[in-house]
């Protein structure tokens, strides 16, 4: 198993921090930083900043969000992106979600898997250098009675194969990530209920492909607190406002895939009374009514000890790429937790 790390969004209070965190992973053998975009920082320009200023550490967009590009740009960024790395870039994609597609971007979020399927057969197309010629139901590439006519990506990415990611959390968009995809980028992910949340789904995808779980990257982001394990619950309660964010105020009441996956995973109440009180106004009620396994269970808290052994059951239950996202309110206690990763990786026997 290998190591990656999560950036998030430029512009959430320690973009000082971003740079030096990215570096020392880059010297610590971390295979890959990932870098966000919402409606705040865009991912592509963060890592062309991050990759010029490190040497062997992939970065990859988690996610470019697919309502934002016409999906030849995409194409164009990935290949930008991947030459001026030297072939380092990872392609993540995802629909987002609808109050940013529709409010920010005036899209309609519809039908996304159809969008998706149709976004990445584009995109594939036009990273491999072909005519792009595409008639589907949300693109048609040229238009038709029109001057435009099917044209080739003028630039040579480094790669022949640019790895493409999808964030994906229900069983259908995980079913279709694993036929399409190279990878999943899975968020909130609990190793125990991995098998029937995430990996059964992925792997009915692959075989529809007629393909294996083989090379396909598990790729999911878990926070890293570092602390003495009698303080896991303290250090549990840092998280209560982010774990509240996603299953309570992600979305609408009828649309917040993070909350279904919450209930999924066995939480059914506790997921609509966390989302009732946080879409209510009331954050420090929906952060209070988070029980402590479903933080324990969805990052790393504690000891390097503690921490190596959840790493030996991620990796148990399919996950291929844990990805960290540091926690600390200072660089020093960041890089200690990017430290604390590679020494329970090593404890744990996975490096």
């Amino acid at each position: 198993m290998k190591l990656g790390i999560n950036l998030g969004y430029w512009g959430a209070g320690m973009d000082a921090d971003n740079l030096a965190v990215a570096k020392e992973a880059d010297k610590l053998g971390y295979s890959v930083c990932w870098a966000a975009e919402a409606y705040g920082s865009d991912a592509a320009t963060v890592l062309a900043y991050v990759a010029a200023r490190t040497e062997r550490i992939d970065v990859g967009s988690a996610i470019f969000q697919i309502p934002a590009r016409q999906p030849t740009m995409t194409a164009m960024t990935a290949s930008t992106l991947d030459s001026l790395s030297g072939g380092r870039f990872r392609l993540g994609l995802g629909v987002s979600g609808p109050q940013v597609s529709e409010g920010w971007y005036g899209v309609k979020f519809d039908k996304p898997l159809a969008r998706t399927r149709e976004y990445v057969e584009i995109v594939r197309k036009a990273m491999s250098r072909e005519r792009v010629s595409y008639e589907g139901a949300h693109w048609t590439l040229p238009l038709p009675d029109g001057p435009g006519k099917p044209l080739k990506l003028t630039l040579h990415p480094q790669r022949e194969h640019i790895p493409l990611y999808i964030a994906a959390i229900g069983p259908k968009n995980l079913e279709q990530t694993g036929e399409i995809a190279d990878g999943a980028l899975l968020i909130f992910p609990a190793a125990e209920h991995l098998e029937e949340t995430t990996i059964a789904p992925l792997r009915a995808g692959r075989e529809k492909a007629g393909k294996t779980m083989e090379g396909f990257d598990v790729c999911p982001t878990l926070p890293l607190a570092l602390g003495a394990d009698k303080d896991v619950s303290a250090l549990a309660d840092f998280f209560r406002p982010y774990t509240a964010l996603y299953v309570g105020g992600m979305g609408s009441p009828k649309q917040n895939f993070y909350n279904r996956l919450a209930q999924r995973m066995g939480y059914e109440k506790e997921a609509v009374e966390i989302q009732q009180k946080y879409l209510g106004g009331d954050k420090d009620g929906a952060a209070a009514a988070i029980p402590h396994q479903l933080i324990d269970s969805t990052t790393l808290l504690g000891s390097v000890e503690r921490i190596a052994d959840r790493m030996q059951a991620y990796a148990a239950a399919g996950v291929t790429t844990l990805t960290i996202n540091p926690a600390g309110f200072t660089l020093d206690e960041r890089v200690a937790a990017l430290r604390a990763g590679t020494q329970a990786l090593e404890r744990a026997g996975l490096a």
